[in-house]
């Protein structure tokens, strides 16, 4: 068995959610924050058997596209915490996925 976990933005999460479950993939999630832009992230956790690894990346590559956002006020986490009072174009979205193997899975 593995567990695969996936850190995604907020806004890509709920349909990343439904499309899991409707592939019957039980799926748990996890507010989390991100780093940099200091935005809402979630952090999905899916048990799985190795053959149903690909068919779930595939589902996050579907729902978790990256794109570009222009924001005006960006807090950049540097020393001093720097304000750029400017418009900047950054790359949101996307997914970060960790795949781990899980040594016993007890279901209760």
């Amino acid at each position: 068995m593995k567990l695969i976990i996936a850190i995604v933005q907020d806004q890509d999460a709920a349909s990343l959610i439904e499309d899991l479950t409707d592939h019957k993939y039980r799926v748990t999630k996890l507010t989390s924050t991100g780093g940099f832009l200091k935005a809402g992230n979630t952090t999905l956790l899916v048990g799985v058997e190795e053959e149903h690894i690909k068919p779930v990346v595939d589902l996050i590559e579907t729902n978790c596209k990256t794109r570009e956002i222009t924001t005006s006020l960006l807090t950049v986490t540097m020393p001093g915490d720097t304000y750029i009072p400017y418009p900047l174009e950054v790359k949101v979205g996307g997914a970060t996925v960790f795949i781990l193997d899980v040594e016993r899975h007890i279901r209760i």
